[in-house]
């Protein structure tokens, strides 16, 4: 592979706030069917090469989290994980043969997974409200509530969700953030201007990815995000950038070149070749050029700036970096 980590002669490091290296995607199964040879390695790879340095591998539920973990530590010091269940993931909980032992497990799992050093973040936990065909909000309410009682024992940031639920969201979050000392990132964001600033104001970081950069509403609040609040991430394989978003035509117009490997289909795939469809850690260069577009700023500014923000919050080892 050639060398990607470069933008017009610029050698820029990222950590990617946020993977889903768990998805079946990464192994090439798509819907329950290989579509092709799993390609986990050369995704890891692509992502160094481009200076991705570090990543946080998320949970989605207690077997997720398992998976993020074992994921984690067969590559220590390079990824790391969560430990959490999604809102959507919410009648995990529910539907178990023992609701309070599923709670007991994954508060056991974050607690040794922090001990162990590769769990960084207590999450993905919120609400999400765009999905309740998933779990109806009562239950997400119910084990966002339960989980945050958790994330009081631990010590770690909250890795959060908020999606269509604002006032909700901080209903129940906000009183408790006196006790959460190392605060949280909401990621994915999505919201308006008002409830980021609200989020700023109690603290909490920002996470944005290609979902978070759909719309021109989306970058106008991407313009307004405090530079010491900001994360990058990728949200992978989801969240890529896509030619129908407003965000593209930065990519398009960039003075910084992007280089990254072709992506065909998954049916045409070959070694060395990105998947259609399918957004890799890589990518985070496309959403620092955005963001850098956005703010008008250079793109070593915001890649430095988020690089300090991701340290501060997770306490990842520099050392290794």
């Amino acid at each position: 592979m050639s060398d990607i980590s470069k933008q017009n002669g610029l050698t820029l490091r990222y950590i990617d706030i946020g993977a889903n290296l768990t998805d079946p995607m990464f192994r090439g199964f798509y819907h329950g069917k290989q579509s092709h040879d799993d390609d986990f390695s050369e995704v890891l790879e692509r992502a160094a090469e481009l200076g991705v340095k570090q990543m946080l591998v998320t949970g989605s539920n207690l077997a997720e989290s398992k998976h993020a973990y074992e994921i984690s530590k067969a590559h220590q010091h390079k990824l790391y994980s969560t430990v959490g269940v999604h809102p959507c993931h919410a009648m995990d909980i529910e539907t178990s043969e023992d609701p309070d032992a599923y709670l007991v497990e994954l508060e056991k799992m974050a607690l040794d997974g922090k001990k162990s050093g590769i769990v960084k973040a207590f999450g993905e936990i919120g609400l999400d409200y765009a999905r309740l065909n998933y779990a109806p909000a009562d239950i997400q309410c119910k084990y966002f509530i339960k989980q945050l009682d958790i994330a009081e024992k631990l010590d770690l940031p909250l890795f959060l969700h908020s999606r269509d639920c604002a006032e909700d969201f901080e209903t129940i979050l906000f009183p408790r953030l006196a006790l959460l000392k190392r605060g949280g990132v909401v990621h994915s964001f999505t919201g308006t201007i008002e409830e980021m600033e609200s989020l700023v104001a109690k603290g909490l970081y920002i996470g944005i990815n290609g979902c978070s950069l759909k719309t021109e509403e989306n970058l106008e609040v991407v313009k307004r995000i405090p530079l010491e609040k900001i994360l990058l991430e990728t949200d992978a394989p989801w969240c890529e950038i896509r030619p129908s978003h407003a965000s593209h035509k930065f990519l398009k117009n960039a003075n910084l070149k992007i280089s990254l490997p072709q992506a065909v289909k998954k049916e045409k795939f070959v070694m060395g070749n990105m998947v259609r469809g399918r957004c890799e850690p890589c990518a985070i260069s496309q959403v620092a050029t955005v963001i850098a577009a956005v703010k008008q700023i250079p793109i070593e500014e915001i890649c430095e700036i988020a690089w300090k923000n991701s340290i501060a919050l997770f306490h990842f080892d520099e050392v290794s970096i």
